[in-house]
């Protein structure tokens, strides 16, 4: 059971000119206990809002009423996007990436969710194997829409052994009803090679066009496998697999666009990027809706860049027009962003699968001088490359070889919190380095800033 505390409350809103403070649990509100995030917030819509908190040190419950305009924010910020327990995943995964964690990392990190609510708030991945009939009238009757749905394959007996649950094999029964009931869907296929691609990634493409055409996108990934896995089926895909994956992917997009009039699947850019291919251009996607899948978000990134633009769409989820809806997971808060300080020469150290793309960008548009290094990940080992999953360990390591007079440029992608994956803090680092928020539009900005100083050469 997480609660629902009060984490901040924001200044001159309505909460902040009535008895409440940061810390008070939160025990119902206008006479009923809201489950979650997405029930408090339609239980404070109205112009009367009666709260009941529990007060640290104290025996006795406050009652507590404030007003404001219908629709208005209260002007809270609750812990936790779940006030009961969270559902948790009983699928067992041979692919499953928390399974290849190394031990010793924060508790939270080995937490797997298989629930329909964070799916909606944060666009986490549900495969429905935890989905009821009273999940479904509700997120029917409440509108929930887009959620997001682990498909992998649709042959029952092959998912229910990539799941390793029974349910895997019919739990997709669910998916069609939320498409009959005008649900927005967005789904993934994680790709494992030799298990479910080939024939069976063809059948499962030839099914999402007959069975669920409404799908507004079908991501394909894939498979992560670090040094950690001791799954003896789970490999990473050779150059010649992942075009094959791509050319299953550009089969079904014409397919959809005749069908559909419009298309639906996509292979995400890190299997161009293991094909030794180029990710398409911006102009190919609509919408950057599985961006956080890789769909798109080397495109939008070189857009960005280039024209200054913000992305349509950071990240999946509506947990940002939530009223009070908590940062969640690699979602949380990345940190300041800190002011740049200027040294000899300038260093951008990323993953190794964007290294090459950002110095093509960067030779493009005059930044010659800018170095790059590439982390290689050794904390996780095999086939994560992603700027992402770097941790403080691997920084530590390449830092040692970086001249101390440069300055080094990271995306905060890498933090959460201000922690990276392996529990390291900036602070930790053998030196001083400038975060930039990961997009092409802030990347530009200090690289500019840096060029006007006169240190990165035009």
């Amino acid at each position: 059971m997480s609660g629902a505390r009060i984490s901040s409350i924001s200044a001159n809103s309505p909460a902040a000119h009535v008895d409440l403070a940061v810390g008070d649990e939160l025990v119902a509100v206008n006479g009923r206990e809201p489950s979650d995030i997405i029930e408090y917030q339609q239980l404070i819509d109205g112009e009367t809002v009666t709260l009941l908190v529990n007060r640290e040190g104290e025996s006795l419950q406050r009652k507590v009423t404030v007003r404001k305009q219908a629709g208005e924010p209260l002007g809270l910020s609750i812990d936790s996007a779940v006030f009961d327990r969270i559902r948790t995943c009983d699928n067992h995964c041979s692919f499953c990436f928390i399974y290849q964690l190394p031990k010793g990392m924060r508790r939270s990190l080995y937490v797997k969710d298989d629930d329909f609510r964070l799916s909606f708030l944060y666009g986490n991945y549900t495969t429905l194997t935890r989905f009821t009939e009273f999940d479904l009238e509700r997120v029917i009757d409440e509108k929930l829409s887009p959620l997001y749905v682990s498909i992998h394959t649709t042959n029952p007996e092959l998912r229910a052994e990539m799941l390793r649950n029974p349910r895997g094999a019919t739990s997709l029964r669910w998916l069609r009803e939320l498409l009959r009931a005008g649900i927005e869907v967005h789904a993934q296929v994680v790709v494992c090679p030799g298990v479910n691609d080939g024939s069976e990634l063809e059948r499962t493409l030839h099914d999402v066009m007959s069975l669920y055409p409404e799908l507004a996108s079908v991501a394909l990934v894939p498979v992560g496998v670090s040094a950690f896995s001791v799954e003896a089926s789970m490999r990473s895909h050779a150059p010649g697999e992942a075009r094959d994956v791509i050319a299953l992917a550009d089969k079904f997009q014409r397919i959809s666009r005749t069908l559909l009039g419009r298309v639906s699947v996509f292979a995400s850019d890190e299997f161009y990027l293991v094909a030794g291919l180029t990710p398409p251009p911006a102009t190919q996607f609509e919408s950057l809706d599985q961006a956080e899948n890789g769909i798109g978000l080397v495109a939008a990134f070189r857009q960005s860049f280039i024209d200054q633009t913000e992305m349509d769409k950071l990240g999946t989820g509506f947990f940002q027009s939530v009223d009070g809806a908590p940062a969640w997971g690699y979602r949380a808060h990345r940190g300041q962003v800190d002011e740049l300080q200027y040294g000899d020469d300038v260093v951008v150290i990323t993953g190794q699968y964007a290294a090459p793309i950002l110095r093509d960008l960067f030779d493009e548009h005059g930044f010659h001088d800018v170095r790059i290094v590439a982390v290689t990940n050794t904390y996780f080992g095999g086939n994560i490359k992603v700027a992402g999953l770097l941790t403080g360990q691997d920084l530590i390591r390449v830092l040692e070889g970086v001249p101390a007079s440069s300055v080094c440029l990271l995306p905060d992608v890498c933090l959460s919190e201000g922690r990276f994956l392996d529990g390291l803090t900036i602070d930790d680092l053998p030196r001083p380095v400038l975060t930039v928020r990961t997009t092409g539009r802030d990347l530009r900005a200090t690289l500019d800033s840096v060029r006007s100083k006169g240190l990165v050469a035009s």
